[in-house]
């Protein structure tokens, strides 16, 4: 395949996914929010899917995980006493088809301590999980009474301290979502060890979208890791797709399964077209991509609003790079403007309208000088390798000044 391919939409590109997947193990996409990531997940999912006159699924070959799987689980937070707390499980799903079979308390408990301190309860009969903490609080001696230690997750010792447990509780965000991600966890494995005979024998495929949105930056290493680890079973014949705008696990993911295939993920202007642009063995900086993706959006003559929220994005990734605290310290600037200050309006300024994806709209020509100015100034500015800028007059003399 060519270093950059256009889909016409996204049939066609989950259709490609699928191809590639033949060959492939695994496909890895990066692509900002707004792109179509699980939009993307549900047509590749679709295309495995055969339903009858009844508009009943009676064939599937894809369990993925997206925000359509976090909605699988509901909070029921008792507002009328606030104290008997439950999440709840859409039982119509075949996502829990194991659950009452295949003793997923412990596959998910297995997994979950990897990563949160908190207990819970799955029941079968009413669908619902409800969640427990031990903690330690601290005795008042002068009244009897008990406060909870700041280092109650520590375990402080003592006879001034003692051990109690808290039922019914509602977990965090993040708490609630590395649950859901264990829980997707215990049903790959499922899957991988199935023989045939289980309740995910149907699964070909995985599709996992951004699992990661309220994670910190250790755990989102360690979910990396540990999903490569459980996806790279030599005894695995299924195919796996992962797509995130989170950069940092996208790395580890390519550093961990370094035989995947590596995209950047963006759309071609157009308001259903795509295109995949290999990263090739510098993933981590799919940013060059995005600047490549711009250059040849200028020279093609297709210059969008939303460009303008990839040109900033691009600024800030670089301001971080060289330890700037703000973008404008990467835009040049002109004699008459020494701080800069035109650009970076600008850039501010242009970056934050509520331009759509879906629905691009041509730049106003004075806008299009002013971003043609920035992205070229940038682009001689730092010394960017010149062939990812084919025709661009003394790019191959750049020094980063």
């Amino acid at each position: 395949m060519s270093a950059v391919i256009t889909f016409k939409d996204l049939n066609a590109l989950a259709t490609h996914l699928r191809h590639e997947l033949a060959d492939k193990k695994f496909i890895l996409l990066y692509a900002y929010n707004g792109i179509g990531k699980t939009r993307l997940s549900t047509a590749f999912k679709d295309l495995g899917k055969s339903v009858n006159y009844d508009g009943e699924t009676e064939q599937r070959d894809t369990l993925y995980f997206n925000a359509f799987t976090e909605d699988l689980f509901s909070w029921d937070n008792d507002l009328e006493n606030d104290s008997d707390r439950k999440l709840k499980l859409n039982a119509d799903s075949r996502f829990f088809a194991g659950l009452e079979s295949m003793e997923m308390d412990n596959r998910i408990r297995s997994l979950l301590d990897r990563y949160a301190d908190f207990e819970f309860r799955i029941d079968t009969t009413t669908w619902e999980v409800v969640f427990a903490r031990e903690f330690r609080v601290q005795k008042n001696g002068n009244t009897g009474e008990e406060t909870e230690s700041t280092d109650a997750r520590q375990g402080v010792g003592g006879d001034d301290y003692e051990t109690r447990r808290k039922e019914n509780i509602k977990v965090s965000r993040g708490e609630e979502n590395i649950f859901i991600w264990c829980f997707f966890l215990a049903i790959v494995e499922l899957a991988l060890d199935d023989d045939g005979s289980g309740p995910y024998n149907w699964v070909k495929h995985i599709y996992i979208d951004d699992p990661i949105s309220s994670l910190d930056e250790h755990n989102a290493i360690a979910v990396a890791n540990h999903l490569s680890n459980l996806l790279k079973r030599p005894e695995s014949q299924l195919r796996t797709v992962i797509s995130t705008h989170h950069t940092l696990f996208f790395n580890v993911l390519c550093n961990e399964l370094n035989k995947a295939n590596q995209y950047f993920l963006s759309r071609d202007g157009s308001s259903e077209g795509f295109l995949l642009r290999r990263t090739g063995n510098t993933p981590f900086f799919h940013h060059v991509a995005a600047l490549a993706e711009l250059y040849e959006a200028d020279r093609a003559g297709r210059l969008y609003t939303h460009h303008f929220n990839m040109l900033r994005a691009i600024l800030e990734k670089t301001a971080s790079f060289h330890g700037y605290q703000h973008f404008s310290a990467c835009v040049k600037r002109d004699a008459d403007d020494e701080d800069g200050v035109l650009h970076t309006r600008l850039i501010n300024i242009l970056s934050h309208g509520n331009y759509s994806l879906y629905e691009p709209q041509e730049m106003l020509e004075e806008n299009k000088r002013y971003f043609r100015k920035i992205l070229h100034d940038f682009i001689h500015r730092y010394p960017f390798n010149p062939a990812l800028f084919p025709g661009e007059p003394g790019t191959e003399m750049s020094d980063a000044t």
